[in-house]
């Protein structure tokens, strides 16, 4: 079965007896490494040891008073002659001593002066000697010195070559002492260590299955809530987050990352409500449109009958009714078509595009309004667009009325109604000193229903968002708290 296709409590199970085993593995290659470094380092300290000793024996004796012969290289075998065998037993060593030829002088090893074997010395090994310089730890001294290591029947031999000296410090012999790594004490030693760490290790084994066996059920524990979380989610209802204690850095951004699914979905559910509650002003708005266009026919009716029959005495009076007469029937014409395209919010706008002067219908748009603070600017006295009239004159109506409403009685109220071209754009913007929009209803400005007023139903920006993007033009406000509140709309000429 292949590693990916087994479950994950499974595999973490696996990985972590695996990682022990290699553990143990590696500890016990490091302490074989470790053993056999020691190991050397031992017999080879040993070895610099036992020579030093041996060395300061034979230059005792041969310096000392028991010795009658002169010293030099033809009387070492008399000087020795019965000495080297005490000194080989009290250092349990054999010694030979060769002359600076390489000729055997005198052995500790009964009968080897009578065989050809090691009678005289190999030219690489004297070579070696004069030439090889090593520092002695045990005599923390430099000198002439060469260890020959060999190996025979599995066991190492090393035999160490050095120069035996005068008082002058003149050499007059070379000094060998074979010697044979015995290992037996140090093997049973390693053998125990490893017999020890065996057991350790077994017991660290069964630990780690423990271990691994409860980690992994904890781990896949909390995948199982999350997957079983998951499961359970509904775009219908509320659906609860994930709230996991204690955990891994890893799990717990599995559960930031559903929990923020969460949150999105519900934002994706109150959009959804919010899609809803529009419709259901849709569907309200045009019985209240109806109820609105019953009573305009009459209306425009009656001023045109008045405006057909009143002859006052006054010659400029007609001009004067005139004038007002043409302004009222076009605000019972807005009106109406207010309405109408109010009931038909959900399929806004019925668009009637017009090649018109926007500077002149924004005039006409405030002509409404009596307040003397409305102060209207333009960069060019034509910008020639083709838009709605009905709806440009709805658009400016509504976000003046909205700043009109938003200066608190206390300031002294302004409104700056500018218009603008940029390329192929108009732009109108309406400025207010009003109070400003606080920063939690700023995303709710534009929603149906929404308002901060105690009158109206909250449709009048709404709707104006609508017509503006169905010209695939945009509206923008900037507002700061106590300062007032400038919209801005952009509307491309279309022409």
């Amino acid at each position: 079965m292949k590693l990916r296709k087994l479950a994950l409590r499974t595999r973490i199970f696996v990985a972590m007896i695996l990682l022990v085993l290699f553990a143990s593995m590696l500890i016990s290659a490091v302490a074989i490494y470790q053993y056999k470094e020691q190991n050397e380092d031992y017999h080879k300290g040993r070895l610099e040891r036992k020579e030093g000793s041996i060395q300061t024996h034979l230059k005792r004796f041969l310096n000392g008073k028991q010795n009658t012969w002169e010293i030099k290289t033809e009387n070492i075998p008399l000087i020795f002659k019965e000495e080297v065998y005490n000194i080989a037993d009290i250092h349990k060593l054999q010694i030979n001593l060769y002359d600076l030829d390489g000729g055997l002088l005198i052995s500790s090893k009964a009968g080897l002066q009578n065989t050809n074997a090691k009678k005289c010395l190999a030219a690489n090994i004297m070579n070696a000697i004069s030439n090889k310089i090593e520092f002695n730890s045990a005599s923390e001294t430099a000198e002439h010195r060469y260890v020959d290591i060999t190996i025979e029947n599995g066991e190492t031999f090393q035999s160490s070559y050095t120069y035996i000296a005068d008082k002058r410090s003149k050499p007059i012999a070379i000094l060998n002492i074979p010697y044979l790594e015995k290992d037996n004490f140090l093997t049973k030693e390693l053998l125990e260590f490893l017999e020890r760490i065996g057991f350790a290790f077994i017991l660290i084994l069964l630990t780690a299955i423990v271990f691994a066996f409860l980690l992994s059920k904890y781990i896949t524990k909390s995948l199982k809530t999350i997957s079983d979380k998951m499961y359970t989610t509904r775009l219908e209802k509320r659906n609860e987050k994930i709230q996991i204690d204690g955990t891994s850095q890893e799990i717990s951004s599995l559960v930031n990352s559903y929990n923020s699914m969460i949150d999105e979905l519900e934002d994706s559910v109150v959009q959804l409500a919010k899609s809803e509650r529009e419709q259901a002003w849709r569907e309200m708005a045009k019985q209240v449109a109806h109820e609105i266009k019953n009573p305009l026919t009459p209306m425009r009716l009656t001023v045109q009958n008045f405006q057909r029959k009143f002859n006052p005495n006054d010659d400029n009076i007609y001009a004067k009714v005139d004038e007002y007469s043409k302004t009222i029937i076009q605000q019972i014409d807005t009106m109406s078509a207010i309405a109408s395209a109010f009931s038909n919010f959900a399929k806004m706008p019925a668009q009637q595009n017009e090649t018109l002067n926007i500077v002149q219908i924004v005039k006409l748009a405030l002509d409404i309004f009596n307040e003397d603070y409305i102060v209207f600017t333009s960069n060019a006295e034509s910008i020639i667009a083709k838009l709605d009239r009905t709806q440009l004159i709805r658009v400016v109506t509504n976000l003046v009325k909205n700043g009109i409403q938003a200066i608190p009685d206390y300031k002294t109220p302004q409104i700056i109604v500018n218009v603008s071209e940029h390329q192929d754009n108009v732009i109108i913007s309406i400025a207010d000193n009003g109070s400003g929009i606080v920063k939690e209803n700023k995303e709710k400005i534009y929603e149906p229903k929404f308002t901060t007023k105690t009158s109206g139903m909250g449709l009048g920006l709404g709707m104006v968002k609508n017509i503006i993007e169905t010209y695939k033009g945009s509206i923008s406000f900037v507002s700061e708290q106590n300062r007032g509140t400038t919209f801005k709309v952009t509307l491309p000429k279309g022409l």
